[in-house]
């Protein structure tokens, strides 16, 4: 147990998502990335808030879709279909009304729950 990989442990707490602990992150961080783009500008905070959404959310959609893949391969995959699913969903309100940064942050949100929905039907 020891020898575990510190990489698995974070995934593996990430997945357990005990008490919505990292959906309640992921949408922490969405707020952090709407204050940046309205208020702030700060590509550090920007790069960080982003880095940590897409870790949370690629490792939720990986985990729900690819299971038996190994760590690496099922967190890219999982990263793939997140970018993927922020497209179509980007498009569907583009293709509605215009998409700004509060369309955006709604994006962000829509994926997040459908991300955390699917992990938490997985268990």
């Amino acid at each position: 147990m020891k020898n575990k990989s510190r990489f698995i442990v974070m995934e593996e707490s990430i997945i357990r998502d005990e008490k919505l602990l990292f959906t309640t992150v992921s949408y922490i961080m969405i707020l952090v990335i709407f204050i940046n783009l309205n208020f702030y500008f700060s590509p550090a905070i920007g790069t960080i808030a982003s880095i940590t959404y897409f870790l949370i959310n690629g490792i939720f959609l990986g985990r729900a879709f690819f299971e038996k893949e190994d760590l690496f391969l099922r967190f890219m995959l999982g990263s793939l279909l997140l970018v993927t699913f922020l497209a179509m969903i980007a498009w569907m309100v583009m293709i509605i009304y215009n998409l700004d940064i509060t369309r955006s942050i709604l994006v962000l949100c829509i994926v997040t729950a459908l991300a955390s929905l699917l992990n938490k039907r997985k268990k």
